[in-house]
């Protein structure tokens, strides 16, 4: 049998080894655009790759496959897993190893024009046969690590549909001047994203004040929101409102107010004195900007610095990882319309769905030989 995996990602790679480890006989190449294979891995959890988290569904299938290459890990705080080098590039040549050790094929600086069902794969370096296709090319979020978004064509092509697009995991714009002036500087708070004063999004964690607007785990986490709203023709008035002290009630806060006539022991001076000033002298009003802080949002950054891509192919379109409209063919990664939050959860499906269709593939073809 031979297998042709379009995207040589996080996905398509762990797919192409686990196809060889479960079944040598099996034939497989791996078309990359790029002539370096997994080069996105290396702007993982900043150059470290946050291969997992030890909360995400099937991370123990992810970490056992690393396992058998032999990689060691690390686990950190809230369940993040990293290589032990803490160093992206060692997963990459873990990865990169295992292909030569396993004969994975890999024809690199490869761009795919066309899949044709039975299969021929046409490229700008010629035709490719095979009997099975996984389509691993990635979604389109920062392009200058290889990702275009050519496999959204390529399979609406092949009779898939296709969500709406938008960045995701991306930082956030704002129009209001406080971030600004305090930029560099970061806190621990609860983010809701409204639309039109509606809440859509929340979450809680690190946010970062910026020359532009707002990044962040907890902000990063809430930009899908944001993401879809401006990406439809004619977006909601959208808003940041940050809770800066969420572990405490109004009233709490207020009291400690009361008592010690400042909020400098809690939040920095410089923050402080921003909502003071918004407040005027009314303690009660102070304490509803701190729990409801109201940013005008614009827009994210792009895709330019998401992380992943919003939307895509849906899972519906799908038997596991196994296409429902063109027999052979099998869809994994950030193609796929699936979004995970920020801790390795993203990187944590990309390993997992390739692990699982190469999984599907070989199933098919004992019980068909049977």
């Amino acid at each position: 049998m031979r297998v042709l995996i379009v995207g040589g990602g996080a996905a398509g790679l762990c797919c192409a080894i686990r196809l060889r480890q479960l079944d040598p006989a099996v034939q497989v190449t791996v078309l990359e655009r790029l002539e370096q294979p997994g080069k996105k891995l290396l702007a993982t959890g900043n150059g470290r790759c946050n291969l997992t988290n030890m909360q995400a569904p099937h991370s123990r299938a992810v970490l056992d496959f690393f396992a058998s290459l032999g990689l060691m890990t690390r686990q950190e705080d809230l369940g993040r897993v990293y290589p032990y080098s803490l160093r992206a590039a060692t997963v990459q040549n873990l990865l990169l190893d295992a292909c030569r050790t396993f004969g994975v094929r890999l024809v690199t600086g490869c761009r795919v024009e066309k899949i044709i069902p039975g299969f021929t794969v046409q490229t700008d370096k010629g035709a490719f046969a095979g009997d099975k296709v996984v389509v691993a090319c990635g979604g389109q979020a920062q392009p200058a690590l290889g990702s275009d978004g050519s496999g959204y064509a390529l399979l609406q092509d092949l009779g898939h549909s296709c969500t709406p697009l938008y960045p995701a995991l991306v930082q956030l714009t704002s129009s209001s001047k406080y971030p600004r002036k305090l930029k560099g500087q970061r806190t621990r708070a609860a983010v809701a994203v409204t639309l039109d004063g509606e809440t859509v999004a929340e979450s809680q964690g690190e946010v970062l004040f910026t020359d532009y607007g707002l990044s962040g785990i907890a902000v990063m986490d809430v930009s899908w929101a944001v993401g879809q709203n401006f990406a439809r023709p004619r977006p909601q008035k959208c808003c940041a409102v940050l809770d800066l002290v969420p572990e405490w009630s109004e009233n709490q806060l207020l009291s400690y107010l009361r008592q010690f006539g400042s909020l400098r022991g809690i939040l920095s001076a410089e923050v402080t004195e921003i909502l003071e000033k918004q407040a005027a002298g009314d303690p009660a009003r102070l304490v509803q900007i701190a729990k409801h802080w109201q940013l005008i949002v614009t827009g994210t950054k792009g895709y330019a610095f998401a992380q992943i891509t919003g939307g895509g192919v849906p899972r519906t379109e799908l038997e596991g990882f196994a296409s429902r409209r063109v027999p052979g063919l099998y869809i994994v990664g950030e193609v796929l319309d699936e979004q995970q939050p920020c801790g390795g959860y993203n990187l944590n499906f990309a390993f997992y769905s390739g692990l699982a269709a190469a999984g599907q593939i070989v199933e098919k073809r004992n019980d068909t030989s049977k």
